[in-house]
């Protein structure tokens, strides 16, 4: 009798887990469109803040659909290749051999003239930081940034996804005026930088700015080959 208690006991245990995995299967691919959907939203309100472009989720696509007027795929070359800009995974790209990598671009018409805009990937002192950043028609001039992170500390690292930190990038050059790439020196306090090149640092946040310092020099770096043909 106790044997066969038993057993109903796992039958209908192991039916019941079967029923809830079925369930929640379920509930997840109903709902991945919607999520798939939010955060393409999400990346398009990004790209577009690159270039101070205000949005919401209603009007992102709307206002992307009328603004972003191209976008393609380079390699490190500077050469443009078959691919899809929006959808190019950058963390997956990191890891190729610098010479396999893709390299998305947009291009934003805006009041100010056509806009470059360049996503960007690195790391901060708890996980990834990522963004996009706007460079005028020279391939020098940095017209906007927005940045994003997983896991930084509030009122610290964080603070570099605030337009606090993301302003003082507008105007920042990438090249010295030999042509020398330079980057953006993310300077701590009392750090004697070239002003045209120089941002302040986030207090308290220094392996997070750093952090950001390189992730920007790696990827302009990637872009150079690019930046050059554009000029020329």
């Amino acid at each position: 009798m106790n044997r066969n208690g038993n057993t109903y006991t796992v039958l209908y245990a192991a039916i019941m887990v079967i029923l809830v995995a079925a369930v929640l299967a379920s509930v997840s691919m109903a709902l991945k469109p919607k999520q798939v959907m939010n955060t393409e939203i999400e990346k398009k309100q990004s790209i577009l803040a690159s270039v101070n472009i205000e949005s919401t989720p209603a009007d992102a696509e709307k206002i992307y659909a009328e603004k972003i007027i191209n976008q393609y795929v380079v390699n490190v070359k500077g050469e443009q290749v078959e691919g899809d800009a929006f959808n190019i995974d950058l963390k997956k790209e990191r890891a190729k051999a610098h010479e396999d990598m893709l390299l998305p671009v947009f291009e934003c018409q805006t009041s100010d003239g056509l806009k470059y805009i360049l996503p960007l990937r690195g790391t901060g002192l708890w996980g990834p930081i990522w963004g996009f950043i706007s460079v005028n028609e020279d391939m020098n001039t940095i017209y906007g940034a927005n940045f994003d992170h997983q896991g930084e500390t509030p009122g610290l690292g964080a603070e570099i996804s605030t337009p606090m930190f993301e302003d003082p990038f507008v105007g920042k050059k990438i090249f010295d005026e030999s042509g020398k790439l330079v980057s953006i020196i993310v300077a701590k306090v009392g750090q004697d930088a070239p002003a045209e090149h120089k941002v302040d640092g986030i207090s308290g946040g220094t392996i997070t700015s750093k952090g950001l310092e390189k992730m920007l020099l790696d990827d302009f770096t990637s872009y150079q080959e690019f930046f050059k043909k554009k000029k020329s």
